[in-house]
């Protein structure tokens, strides 16, 4: 199991999945006078919202549904310059360009998200919004990112698909911009194996996020709405049996995060008096702790590191770097077998490359994940410990990590 959610699939889940078995309606819409509907889907977006302190929540079929359904939501669309982080799951540049707008890829910093300064660099005429992304569960330094969207009049989506419960400053993440979307997905802080969410506070964003995600029918509790749609829309509906295993796993979130924080902690607090290793900076205590981040002061001495733990860097961390997105690098588009995209603002806007983020490049290079909660090699963090490690299990990896790191210096 790669995510710490997964993890901790117990009885809760089979008994929220089995009560949906048993009563044998698998729709997320019913009468509520219907005694097999039991409308878990909607009861998971009424017990989300609440937590996270959103007034709207509408489920979906998938992270990258929320992030396209955020967009849409927006309005956003041909021409519109949307800024996101070059480190970043694909997702989020994908949604992007399926939206029709162009990604404008911005620097990160060692708290591994993006660089609010180099968002400022990045505003045009065209821009129309920015997307922080709250990468490997740490908070974007959303304090100085709304300044700047404010001071230009742009709205923000909070891409929270892997920081489902953290906080900034008391705040929890997706709440603080205009919209926020999650994931749902093996590899998140809770998962349902896959899954989305999208929130928000404003009323006509909520209708036409709903909209958007159910052939454009206005928001619907429980039955299926018969009349006039607001809008032209798509199908992200989730069903009973995923919105049963999402239900169970909201209910033990804060747990789950509890026992990550606790675990980082221990391991950390290991390696914390190591010379020559720093960590990357969390821009608020109320991360998620899925992720312990090294900081090495140069790319040859992580390479060295990555060597002898059997890991890599970030850097190389498959889809989650521009660098390694060849058919976001090469704009290929399924219009045409094997062709570029021929959109004119995709394609003749703004060109990508290879190492066009050097700031990015450098800190991606030294960095290395360890995992805590989110054992995932793809993320560069194949190494490490889970949520289920015992004490002994993480003295045995620290200690391990501290001979590795005094070998190499």
């Amino acid at each position: 199991m790669p995510g710490p959610g997964a993890f901790l699939f117990g009885e809760e889940e089979k008994k929220e999945v089995m009560d949906v078995l048993e009563k044998g309606y698998l729709f997320r819409y019913g009468s509520e006078d219907d005694a097999h509907f039991l409308h878990k889907v909607a009861t998971f977006e009424k017990e989300f919202a609440k937590y996270i302190g959103a007034k709207h929540c509408v489920a979906l079929s998938s992270g990258t549904g929320a992030l396209l359904t955020c967009l849409a939501a927006l309005g956003i669309g041909p021409g519109d310059e949307v800024i996101v982080p070059g480190y970043t799951f694909i997702a989020s540049i994908s949604s992007i360009i399926y939206a029709k707008a162009i990604p404008v890829f911005a620097e990160i910093d060692e708290s591994l998200t993006v660089d609010p300064d180099d968002i400022e660099k990045k505003i045009t005429e065209k821009t129309k919004a920015v997307m922080p992304v709250h990468m490997l569960g740490n908070p974007c330094n959303m304090d100085k990112i709304m300044k700047i969207a404010q001071k230009h009049n742009l709205y923000v989506i909070e891409d929270t698909c892997q920081a489902a419960g953290a906080a900034y400053k008391g705040r929890k993440l997706g709440t603080i911009g205009d919209i926020g979307a999650f994931s749902l997905n093996c590899f998140k802080t809770i998962s349902a194996g896959d899954g989305g969410i999208v929130v928000t506070d404003d009323d006509m964003l909520f209708e036409r996020a709903f909209g958007f995600h159910d052939q454009g029918h206005k928001p619907s509790r429980m039955g299926v709405e018969v009349g006039k749609r607001s809008m032209i829309g798509l199908n992200f509906r989730i069903n009973e049996l995923t919105g049963a295993v999402a239900l169970a796993q909201l209910r033990k979130i804060d747990q789950i995060l509890s026992m990550l924080h606790q675990k980082k902690k221990k391991l950390k607090s290991m390696l914390s008096s190591i010379e020559g290793v720093q960590f990357r900076k969390i821009n608020d205590p109320e991360e998620c702790a899925t992720l312990l981040t090294l900081l090495f002061q140069d790319k040859q001495t992580a390479d060295r590191f990555c060597e002898k733990a059997g890991t890599k860097t970030v850097f190389y961390s498959g889809w989650h770097v521009y660098n390694n997105m060849e058919n976001i690098l090469g704009k290929k588009m399924p219009t045409k077998i094997n062709c570029p995209f021929t959109c004119p603002y995709y394609n003749e806007k703004i060109e990508y490359s290879h190492n066009m983020l050097p700031k990015t490049d450098d800190i991606l290079q030294r960095a290395v994940n360890i995992s805590i909660g989110v054992v995932d090699p793809g993320l560069g963090a194949g190494y490490g410990i889970s949520i289920l490690s015992d004490d002994q299990e993480i003295e045995k990896v620290g200690k391990n990590i501290q001979e590795l790191i005094e070998e190499i210096l």
